[in-house]
């Protein structure tokens, strides 16, 4: 796994997301299914991203050590569809000033690992990334994610998934006997490799030495989506080799 961007890379890198996410939104007919997230419209989606940049931004203000929901932040959501696209666009700008105010190391409560707010730097990007993908998928749309975000993303969302059992429970449920597992972006270098043992799974250089029983290789941004549910297995960009009923079982198990 790579290190960490810095505070403001990530910062910079939200803002763009966020005029992507926005400016992909005023293109869609709200009502318009989104593909990739079964059962939400377009508007559904903007609200949903759009409550978890105030639910995150709320928290860093605040400053927040215990977790605070949108009720105790007193986030409302708008009634009327028009101003649903400036509501949104309001909420992201609320949480860079809350995130560009605040030094990355303050303490904070987060669902993860890091318990501080440089954590929801990195989550905002990675989250408002996934989401501005399933807008552009919405619009019929092939979305890009520049290599490095890509890269940062999946190692983000590995280091965080064991977390991620507190709020998706099948994580837990994640375990073999010995199976190893190996991911890896042709254009980057990147590699990420799990093994999956009876207490759960294991994550990191060794974890499937040798031949993996399963891998997928892929630009990173295409494994990116994959990693996230957003690419399926038997996607041309996938090159997959190995047990396939194994990349089946990890796909179930971390759907987040």
């Amino acid at each position: 796994m790579g290190a960490p961007w810095s505070h403001d890379r990530y910062c910079d890198a939200v803002e763009l997301e966020i005029s992507r996410l926005a400016g992909a939104a005023r293109e869609a007919d709200l009502a318009a299914p989104v593909p990739t997230c079964p059962g939400w419209d377009v508007a559904t989606l903007v609200r949903h991203i759009g409550g978890v940049h105030r639910w995150a931004g709320g928290m860093v203000a605040a400053r927040s050590e215990r977790r605070l929901g949108l009720r105790d932040l007193g986030v409302k959501f708008p009634e009327d569809p028009a101003d649903l696209l400036p509501w949104f666009a309001e909420g992201g700008a609320e949480l860079l000033r809350a995130l560009r105010s605040t030094d990355p190391g303050t303490p904070v409560w987060t669902w993860g690992a890091d318990q501080r707010v440089g954590f929801w730097s990195r989550r905002m990007l990675q989250e408002t990334v996934v989401h501005r993908c399933d807008a552009e998928l919405a619009l019929g749309r092939e979305p890009v994610i520049e290599p490095d975000v890509a890269d940062d993303g999946i190692d983000e969302l590995v280091g965080n998934l064991s977390y991620a059992a507190a709020f998706t429970p099948k994580i837990k449920e994640l375990a073999g006997d010995g199976e190893t597992l190996a991911f890896s972006a042709a254009d980057t270098g990147g590699r990420w490799s799990f093994r999956l043992t009876p207490e759960g799974f294991t994550e990191g250089p060794g974890a499937a030495a040798g031949d993996p029983g399963a891998a997928v290789d892929a630009a990173a941004g295409d494994l990116y989506l994959f990693l996230w549910g957003r690419r399926k297995l038997g996607d041309p960009r996938l090159a997959i080799s190995g047990d396939e009923a194994l990349l089946i079982r990890w796909v179930e198990h971390t759907a987040i």
